[in-house]
C-alpha cells in the first residue's frame, strides 16, 4: 500500500488541512494540533455531528475539537452525567430498572422503575453523593459495538432490564451500541444501551444538581409501567451551576400558579376537569384590557371581526383534513340528530366558510378576518400545566386571504403588528424561518413562492432571524417568534404560516382581473397565541407586578378614619369617571395595615385621605415601588394616571 493510501486528510474549521494515519481518532487529531488542546478536549464535531473524542476519522472529514468552552460540549456533559446518575441509582437501589435518560434544555432526566420504593428528597441527596464518588473514580466511558444482539437481549431480560431489552429489540438492526463504565484496570462496572456520544471519562463531571422527582409512564403510555423520573442539571463550572440555580429560584417566585393564589387570578376544579381554566375577576379584568387593546389595534389595521361556532359537523373536519391528521387531539364526536359533531380544534375552517359565503373579486382582497376563538384540544393529563398547557383555550386567531402579489406586503404588516404588540408588553424576541419538511403537501414552486415571501418580509425589516431547516408544518412554511421574558426564558410566541393546503381543499378562490377564478393565498397568524398561555406567561414576566394600564385595580383609596369616607367616595367617583379602575378600602384596620395589604396585591397607587387632603381637594399619593410621592391635587393625579394608562407605560 502506498504512503498516500495510508493517510487521511482532515479539514479544520479555519480552512486548513491536517494529514493523519488511517485509523486515527479525533483525540489523535487534537494531539497533532497542540498538547494543550488535547488536554482540554472532551469530544469532537465531525461533519456537524457531535461525536466521542475517540471516534475514528474518515478521509475528508471536517472536524472541530470540542472543549468545555464550546456550547456543543454541554450535550456531551449532560448525556454522560445522566449515565453517572443512573449508575448511582442502581448502586443505591439494586432493584432499580432503568428506562431512558435524554438531555433537555439546561439538563437531563432519567426514568426508573424502583419496585417497593418511592424516591424522596433525601434520596436525591444520597444519589448526588454517590455521583460524586463515581466522578472521583474517574471511570472511563467506552463505546462498545454489540456483537450479538439476540444474546444481549437475553442478558438484559435475565437481568430484569426489560426496558433495555425492549429498546434493543426495536433497534436491533441499527448497529446498536453499549456504553461501558470501566475502572482503572479496564473492568466494566456498569453499562447502558445508548447510541452516545459521551465524554471520555467521569472525572470531567463535577458541577451538577438533582432537582426534583416526578411520575412518568414508559413510552408516555398511561397503560404501560409507571416510572419515577429524576430531573437534573449540570454545567462545566460551579459558578454556572450556581447562576442557573438562582435563575430557577427566581422562576419559582414567578410561577404563575403560585402568584395566582396570592393575587386571586384563576383556578382549576376537579369537579369540572383538568386543563379548563376559571378566570377570576382580577385576571378577567387583565384579559378584557388586553382584548380591548387587541381589537383596537386590529381595527386600525383593517381587520374584520368574526365569530364562529364552538362545534361543527364532522364533515367540515373531513374536508379540512383535521380528522385524518389531527384526530387524536380532537374530542370524541357527539350525536346531534343522528349526525356526528366535534368541538372545534381550530378556527381556520370556520373563517373559510365565511370567506366562501359569497363570490370574491380581486378588488375585495386582501380580506383579513380576526377572531378571539375558543378551541378545544385533547392534552394528556401529565403535560397539563396551569394556564400554559390546557385543554380549552382562546386563540387570537386571524386568517388573511390575498393574491400572490399581495402576500409579501401582508406578511410585512403582520410582522409590524407583532413588533408593536410585543414591544408594548415589554418582550424582546427572535424570529425563526421554518422551511419545507421532508413530507409536505403542494408543489416545489408553491413552497418556493411562500418561503420566499416570508424571507423577503424578514429581510425588508432587517429583522435578525435564523433558518429552521425542515421545521415547517406539512402544509406551510412559517415564521416562528420566540419571546424572551424578564429573566431571559424563551416562550413560544407569535406565528405566521402561508397555507398551501386548505385553499385547495376548500376551493378558496377569487375572480381575477382576467375574469377567471384563481386560488387565493391563505395566511394563518396568531400574535398572542392563546389568551391562557399569554396571560400565564405575562404573570411570570411581570412577577405579578402588572404595569398600571393592565393592573386589575389601578388605584386604592384609603380614608384615614370613618369621618373621611365621604371625601374618599368623592375621590373614588372622580377616578371612575375618568375610567380608572379604582376601589376604596375603608376597613377598620390601621392605614399602615391597609397599605401593606395593597402592596401585597401589587396595586400601583394608594391614595391616603384625611382632614388636610379633604380641605385642599388633594390626596397623599403612595406608589407600590417608589413609596411616598407627596400630596397632589385630585385633578392633577387623575391627569397623571390617565396619561400613564393611555401611553401603556
Amino acid at each position: 500500500m502506498s504512503k498516500v493510501e495510508t493517510q487521511l486528510t482532515i479539514n479544520l474549521p479555519d480552512g486548513s488541512k491536517r494529514n493523519l494515519e488511517c485509523g486515527a481518532t479525533a483525540a489523535d487529531l487534537a494531539q497533532s494540533i497542540a498538547q494543550g488542546l488535547y488536554r482540554k478536549a472532551v469530544g469532537a464535531l465531525i461533519n456537524g455531528e457531535i461525536r466521542d473524542l475517540f471516534s475514528v476519522l474518515s478521509d475528508g472529514d471536517t472536524v472541530k475539537i470540542l472543549t468545555a468552552d464550546d456550547v456543543e460540549s454541554l450535550e456531551l456533559l449532560r448525556h454522560s452525567t445522566a449515565h453517572v446518575m443512573a449508575e448511582a441509582v442502581q448502586r443505591i437501589f439494586p432493584q432499580a430498572k432503568i428506562a431512558i435518560g435524554p438531555t433537555i434544555t439546561d439538563g437531563f432526566y432519567y426514568d426508573f422503575e424502583i419496585p417497593g420504593h418511592t424516591l424522596s428528597t433525601e434520596d436525591l441527596s444520597k444519589i448526588e453523593d454517590e455521583m460524586k464518588r463515581i466522578s472521583q473514580e474517574n471511570q472511563r466511558i467506552v463505546r462498545h459495538q454489540i456483537p450479538d444482539v439476540d444474546k444481549q437481549i437475553s442478558e438484559f431480560k435475565n437481568g430484569g432490564e426489560k426496558f433495555k431489552a425492549e429498546l434493543l429489540e426495536e433497534h436491533k438492526h441499527e448497529s446498536p451500541t453499549l456504553y461501558l463504565m470501566q475502572d482503572k484496570d479496564g473492568k466494566t462496572i456498569w453499562n447502558d444501551l445508548c447510541r452516545g456520544p459521551h465524554l471520555p471519562n467521569t472525572g470531567l463531571i463535577k458541577a451538577f444538581k438533582l432537582l426534583k422527582v416526578s411520575g412518568s409512564y414508559w413510552r408516555a403510555d398511561e397503560k404501560r409501567e409507571q416510572l419515577q423520573r429524576i430531573y437534573a442539571t449540570c454545567w462545566w463550572k460551579t459558578s454556572d451551576l450556581e447562576d442557573y440555580l438562582k435563575r430557577l429560584e427566581e422562576a419559582e417566585k414567578r410561577d404563575h400558579r403560585k402568584l395566582s393564589k396570592q393575587l386571586d387570578l384563576f383556578s382549576v376544579h376537579d369537579e369540572v376537569g383538568p386543563g379548563l381554566i376559571f378566570w377570576h375577576p382580577n385576571l378577567a379584568t387583565i384579559r378584557a384590557t388586553i382584548e380591548d387593546f387587541w381589537r383596537d389595534v386590529h381595527r386600525k389595521r383593517g381587520y374584520q371581526f368574526v365569530f364562529t361556532p364552538h362545534i361543527a359537523s364532522e364533515q367540515l373536519y373531513e374536508i379540512s383534513g383535521h380528522l385524518q391528521s389531527y384526530g387524536e387531539n380532537m374530542y370524541s364526536a357527539m350525536d346531534i340528530d343522528g349526525q356526528p359533531y366535534r368541538a372545534k380544534p381550530m378556527n381556520c375552517p370556520g373563517h373559510i366558510m365565511i370567506y366562501r359565503s359569497r363570490l370574491r373579486s380581486y378588488r375585495d382582497l386582501p380580506v383579513r378576518f380576526a377572531e378571539l376563538g375558543t378551541v378545544y384540544r385533547y392534552e394528556r393529563s401529565g403535560v397539563l400545566h396551569g394556564m400554559l398547557r390546557v385543554r380549552g383555550f382562546t386563540q387570537d386567531d386571524s386568517h388573511i386571504f390575498c393574491t400572490p402579489e399581495q402576500l409579501e406586503g401582508e406578511i410585512n404588516g403582520i410582522l409590524d403588528l407583532i413588533d408593536f404588540m410585543m414591544t408594548t408588553f415589554g418582550y424582546k424576541y427572535k424570529a425563526y424561518l421554518a422551511t419545507r419538511p421532508e413530507k409536505y403537501l403542494g408543489t416545489d414552486e408553491e413552497w418556493a413562492m411562500a418561503t420566499g415571501a416570508l424571507e423577503a418580509a424578514l429581510k425588508s425589516r432587517n429583522l435578525d432571524y435564523e433558518v429552521d431547516e425542515g421545521g415547517g408544518v406539512f402544509y406551510a412554511p412559517k415564521i416562528d417568534i420566540k419571546l424572551y421574558d424578564a429573566i431571559g426564558r424563551e416562550w413560544q410566541g407569535p406565528t405566521v404560516q402561508v397555507d398551501l393546503n386548505l385553499p385547495k381543499r376548500f376551493d378558496v378562490t377569487y375572480i381575477g382581473e382576467d375574469g377567471e377564478r384563481h386560488q387565493a393565498v391563505m395566511v394563518h397568524r396568531a400574535v398572542l397565541g392563546s389568551m391562557e398561555r399569554f396571560c400565564g406567561g405575562l404573570i411570570e414576566h411581570y412577577a405579578g407586578v402588572f404595569p398600571t394600564w393592565l393592573a386589575p385595580t389601578q388605584v386604592i383609596v384609603l380614608p384615614i378614619s370613618d369621618r373621611h369616607q365621604e371625601y374618599a367616595a368623592q375621590v373614588l367617583a372622580k377616578l371612575r369617571a375618568a375610567d380608572v379602575r379604582a376601589n376604596m378600602d375603608d376597613k377598620s384596620e390601621t392605614v399602615n395595615y391597609r397599605i401593606r395589604e395593597a402592596q401585597m396585591q401589587q396595586i400601583p397607587f394608594m391614595l391616603i385621605v384625611g382632614d388636610k387632603e379633604a380641605a385642599d381637594s388633594a390626596v397623599a399619593v403612595r406608589h407600590r415601588r417608589d413609596g411616598d410621592l407627596g400630596v397632589q391635587k385630585v385633578d392633577d393625579f387623575v391627569e397623571l394616571i390617565t396619561k400613564e394608562i393611555k401611553e401603556r407605560k
